[in-house]
């Protein structure tokens, strides 16, 4: 049998991370082309010209107004006190990791307390959140209401059970029948409404949407795209059906990862966690780019106090 030549390409090794992103300089050289990709603009005077101050050389000021800024800046990697170095290996640890990295091993790996490598994780996290939630997916989408985590002892089971978040989980193929991209997101419940508005934010219209009989999937009709229900009836063996086995097959492996990754998962968290998996699925095809990739994504994600990172609760 031939090999996948998108499973057994060449990834980036952590030599290879070393020789390009191991000095603080390395990395600042990096930042600046991911912010700048055009090259150096002064927003307050549109000059072109700039230097580094020698005393703080993330500040770079502009030659003509002396207006000042920092590479970091308006950037996910705002206020940070942490070298770059510790910041770009997380990017790389993250994007490399086949089934996820914890915020404990990554405490262990950059040498920092674990509400650090926590802070820094779920900032990454959000960054491929956000990216991944710009392109909505298209094409023939299998599609399937998913659970995470368990009933109390005792208590009610299956659907409305206390402790269980749900999401959707959505996986895009081509006209070969293989998978593409993939899209899970939480959200408030199973209803036409909540399904609608996930529809219209991360489905493009002209798709084909399979999902089992659950009627709330109808909603998917509101971003323009063709519904194609199959009513299981609680006949396990029609789970294998081809209109859902590359759902079921992520479902499964992203919740096998998660499971082993971390100790526990926050309902208000898990969105981020399901981000990772997506972003690492839908940008596989080039593991050496995975890592610029990231890098220009997050420098362009909005500042994220560590407050809000251990507050925020998003749905869809």
């Amino acid at each position: 049998m031939a090999k996948n030549q998108v499973q057994f390409q060449k990834g980036y090794s952590l030599f290879e991370f070393m020789q390009d992103y191991g000095t603080e300089e390395q990395c600042e050289q990096a930042l600046l082309a991911w912010r700048y990709p055009q090259g150096f603009v002064c927003r307050e005077c549109g000059n072109k010209t700039y230097c580094r101050l020698k005393s703080r050389p993330r500040v770079l000021q502009c030659n003509r107004c002396r207006y000042q800024t920092t590479l970091t800046g308006n950037t996910l990697f705002a206020s940070t006190k942490l070298p770059l170095t510790k910041w770009f290996l997380a990017l790389h640890l993250l994007i490399q990791s086949k089934t996820g990295i914890s915020a404990m091993e990554l405490k262990r790996q950059l040498g920092v307390n674990y509400d650090t490598a926590w802070m820094m994780k779920h900032k990454l996290l959000q960054a491929m959140k956000e990216a991944d939630d710009r392109h909505p997916i298209s094409g023939i989408i299998q599609l399937d209401d998913v659970y995470w985590g368990g009933e109390r002892r005792g208590g009610k089971r299956g659907r409305g059970a206390a402790d269980k978040t749900p999401f959707v989980a959505a996986v895009a193929l081509n006209d070969k029948g293989h998978p593409i991209y993939m899209r899970m997101t939480v959200v408030d419940g199973f209803r036409s409404q909540p399904i609608g508005q996930w529809a219209q934010r991360h489905l493009a219209s002209g798709g084909i949407v399979l999902s089992d009989g659950l009627a709330c999937f109808k909603a998917t009709q509101e971003a323009g795209c063709e519904h194609l229900g199959f009513v299981v009836g609680g006949k396990l063996e029609l789970l294998n059906h081809k209109a859902f086995n590359w759902v079921n097959t992520m479902i499964s492996n992203v919740k096998n990862s998660l499971r082993g990754s971390c100790h526990s998962i926050g309902a208000k968290h898990l969105p981020r966690h399901l981000a990772e998996y997506c972003y690492r699925f839908n940008n596989r095809f080039d593991l050496r780019a995975l890592l610029p990739k990231l890098g220009r994504h997050a420098v362009r994600t909005p500042p994220m106090p560590y407050r809000l990172l251990k507050m925020a609760e998003v749905f869809g």
